[in-house]
């Protein structure tokens, strides 16, 4: 009998160990902030879907699905949708989700404040009908608002007001900027920006839980060598990006698996539309010359995008001609077709444009955003210097670089952007909409690019509901944009996975990691 006792009690003394289970990985950006509403962009985004969640979330599959809603329906003749939300949900301190938390965070995402504002322009208004029924009332009928909100988090009103965190604040920052109290399958337990953010499983979490992690450790690295070394070594258990250069290499060694695909994200070269003048010009100082297409189309002929999948990318990216790509829904047939590589045509359209000496200018690049971004953005200053356009550039991390775009400190840019919907309307949207505060248009749009009939097209675009009608539309918004060449678009980036081969997860083509379907073997 004594033997069985000692047995037992070795047994569970050794079963917490021989459970655990945990995971780190390492990414090139780290999330500026733990505020859902404060910063729209990928590596925000993608982290928080760990610990805070939607209505409504994207599957595996990326299909739409339930999460704090369990269904929808459209209210009336297009008036709007009502969302009959989950039951019995906590936050991660404990308090209970109502609708009052959705009316909360729809206040404060759509708040001038909030760089998520621009999804709630079909919004007219939020009605609670009762705690777990919601009506979110739009200004036109819109059939795709549920797939367009998957990315709005709902925060717990009474933790956000306790802690002065009623509205986002990205310049200065406050509570939410460094806590959470989501109701995500997992809640930070440290954060530690630049060096390392803590994460455990969410005990009392509504969903069935797929994982088997007890505990997970973000751990930015910029220097994509370094992450691979640690990767190779063991220390991290996953790695987003894996040097394009040491894929071939990595796939020969058995402790590690790559994991490749193709993101939604378009990598782009933008322009200051609107500027007086160059703000980084030795040569022309009292005009702007990217105000004129027709040297916007010489910078589209000028750079080589062949050569950048070839070299840089080593023929893991396709090429694009529009602001989406190939897979997203509403993607143009009709104009498939890129500028080519054509220096001649280049120089002809700069002169032309009474630019026949060229000039100079600044080009803003982030060095830790995209998959070899500084390296692209050299290779591009090379090509346009080959044309008469003699580019300084000036590469910086993503924390220094969205601030400077905002300030108007740049003359060219380059800018990836991967349509949180899935669907051509949301770059028009919120990169070729006239810039418009109040109707919470366009709030990407750096430049100022701006269309009447942009303008007029892209609410008839959220309302139709006839596929062939609505493709119409698109089509004609793409020509425009191509036509006038508000962006070049350049290709689609390609997704590229390191993990040690003991670990199983999903890679979405959002390039959104989560944790949730996170397997350790």
């Amino acid at each position: 009998m004594l033997r069985s006792i000692q047995i037992a009690a070795i047994v569970a003394a050794l079963a917490p160990a021989a459970q655990a289970n945990e995971f780190t990985w390492s990414v090139t950006t780290d999330p500026q902030t733990m505020d859902p509403h404060a910063v729209n962009s990928a590596p925000v985004l993608g982290f928080l879907n760990n610990v805070y969640e939607g209505l409504v979330r994207r599957g595996k599959d990326m299909t739409v699905e339930p999460a704090l809603a369990t269904s929808w329906e459209p209210i009336g003749e297009g008036e709007g949708w009502r969302f009959m939300l989950r039951e019995g949900v906590s936050f991660h301190d404990g308090a209970a989700f109502t609708a009052e938390d959705v009316l909360f965070s729809y206040q404060r995402a759509s708040d001038e404040a909030s760089d998520t504002r621009s999804w709630f322009a079909p919004v007219s208004d939020v009605v609670v009908v009762d705690d777990f029924t919601v009506d979110i009332l739009t200004s036109a009928p819109n059939p795709i608002f549920p797939s367009s909100i998957a990315n709005w988090m709902i925060m717990d009103s009474g933790w956000a007001e306790a802690n002065n965190a009623e509205r986002p604040d990205k310049e200065s920052g406050n509570f939410a900027t460094l806590n959470t109290n989501g109701t995500g399958a997992f809640q930070v337990t440290a954060r530690e920006p630049g060096l390392r953010t803590v994460l455990e499983p969410f005990d009392g979490w509504w969903g069935e839980v797929e994982h088997n992690l007890t505990r997970a450790e973000l751990t930015p690295i910029q220097n994509p060598a370094t992450a691979l070394a640690a990767l190779l070594s063991g220390d991290v258990d996953f790695i987003n990006p894996v040097p394009i250069q040491d894929v071939a290499r990595l796939k020969e060694n058995p402790d590690v698996d790559v994991i490749q695909g193709i993101e939604a994200r378009v990598i782009m070269l933008g322009f200051p539309h609107e500027a007086d003048a160059l703000k980084y010009s030795s040569d022309i100082t009292d005009a702007n010359p990217f105000a004129d297409p027709r040297v916007r189309q010489a910078v589209a002929h000028a750079v080589n995008v062949p050569a950048i999948l070839q070299t840089i990318m080593r023929g893991n990216a396709e090429d694009v001609s529009q602001l989406v790509s190939p897979a997203m829904n509403g993607y143009s047939e009709a104009r498939t077709a890129r500028p080519a590589f054509d220096q001649d045509k280049a120089r002809a359209l700069l002169a032309e444009a009474g630019y026949p000496d060229g000039f100079s200018f600044g080009l803003k690049c982030p060095n830790d955003r995209y998959l070899n971004d500084e390296a692209v953005c050299q290779a591009i200053t090379g090509m346009l210097a080959q044309v008469g356009m003699r580019a300084t550039l000036d590469a910086m991390p993503v924390q220094n670089y969205w601030p400077e775009l905002r300030a108007d400190n740049y003359d060219m840019y380059l800018l990836g952007w991967s349509p949180g919907t899935f669907d051509a309307e949301h770059p028009i949207r919120f990169l070729a909409s006239t810039p418009n505060e109040e109707k919470k248009l366009g709030s990407w749009n750096f430049g100022g690019y701006s269309n009447a009939r942009v303008d007029e097209l892209l609410p008839m675009i959220q309302s139709e509901i006839d596929a062939g009608k609505r493709q119409e539309m698109i089509d004609e918004v793409t020509q425009i944009l191509q036509d006038e060449v508000a962006y070049v678009p350049m290709y689609v980036q390609p997704l590229v996975w390191g993990t040690r081969s003991n670990i199983e997860l999903t890679q979405r083509p959002d390039n959104f990691f989560i944790l949730r379907w996170v397997t350790v073997n």
